[in-house]
């Protein structure tokens, strides 16, 4: 199939799709030599217009483990855009020097606007507080392998769920499973988006609530995805004082979690996760970081076309 296919959306691949993408990374992540030269005499783009440790070096790490080369920038004052160049002149002229593009941006739609100028696929990572796709790629891979299915699991997700693009991809894709119920734990000021319970959540069918405190819903979670509370979000201090320690799990607060719990968290973590909780089992945000590039090692494999099949045919009429 030699269409051209870019991952700005975590839609933009089919259940089917994602299926073998996960299957895929399953198989690299199991034997990670038997792709260590997939993508000889290719080369990955970073155009990273914010900056970026995890998902930047993520990505680098997976061309670079898969055979290929990287080029790029790690923030918009280090390349054009300083000057006044646009997203599509830049990645016009990127298609130039390289066989994949990934792109981190901080205005909305940026990624979007890339890939229909760009001659190469380009993968959204991570757009203002809009979309992460290659995160929830990482936080499925990491729920399926832990808990061994990704249906039939009730997902509690914690902190700032108002501006999360993290939060708001994983609850877009984890509506195409059955048996999903989400509860959502967040101070009023960061509770999730209406467009997102109005036109994802709620056209799914899929159950939820929303509550204030971490405590009253730990034992009834599979998994609980944590993000930061972001002091910057509140309109004054005296509230934030007051609701920051009803969102941060420490040790006391994971005995009353099931022994099957799994705690994931995107990275960075400031202090919503007691460094103390990182011994406990169940604590698999270091293991989802190591997911993360076994997923990116497949996407771009997928994208450049050189596992075949992974993609669905087009029915000719």
């Amino acid at each position: 199939m030699n269409e051209l296919r870019h991952l700005v959306d975590p839609l933009d691949l089919s259940f089917e799709e994602t299926l073998r993408l996960l299957d895929l990374a399953d198989s690299i992540a199991n034997d990670r030599t038997a792709f260590a030269h997939k993508c000889e005499g290719k080369i990955l783009a970073t155009l990273f217009y914010e900056p970026s440790t995890r998902t930047r070096l993520s990505f680098e790490s997976a061309m670079m483990r898969l055979g290929g080369k990287v080029l790029g920038f790690a923030s918009a004052q280090n390349s054009s855009a300083s000057k006044g160049e646009s997203v599509a002149d830049t990645v016009r002229m990127v298609s130039c020097y390289s066989d994949i593009i990934a792109m981190r941006h901080n205005k909305e739609g940026a990624p979007r606007v890339a890939a229909q100028y760009a001659r190469v696929p380009v993968i959204n990572a991570g757009d203002g507080g809009h979309q992460h796709p290659t995160q929830t790629l990482s936080d499925l891979l990491t729920i399926r392998r832990e808990k061994g299915r990704l249906n039939n699991l009730t997902i509690g997700l914690c902190g700032d769920l108002k501006f999360g693009r993290t939060v708001h991809s994983l609850i877009k894709s984890l509506v195409r499973w059955e048996g999903i119920r989400f509860v959502f734990i967040s101070p009023e000021e960061l509770h999730v988006p209406s467009y997102v319970i109005d036109e994802v959540v709620k056209p799914s069918g899929c159950e939820y609530k929303e509550v204030r405190t971490m405590d009253e819903v730990l034992p009834e979670l599979d998994v609980l995805y944590m993000t930061r509370v972001q002091r910057e979000r509140f309109f004054n201090e005296e509230d934030y004082i007051r609701l920051k320690d009803s969102f941060i799990l420490d040790a006391e607060k994971m005995k009353l979690a099931p022994k099957d719990l799994i705690v994931l968290h995107p990275l960075p973590r400031i202090n919503e996760i007691a460094v103390e909780v990182d011994d406990d089992p169940r604590a698999k945000y270091f293991v989802q970081a190591q997911n993360s590039v076994y997923v990116r090692m497949a996407l771009i494999l997928m994208l450049l076309n050189i596992e075949p099949g992974l993609f669905e045919e087009e029915t000719v009429c």
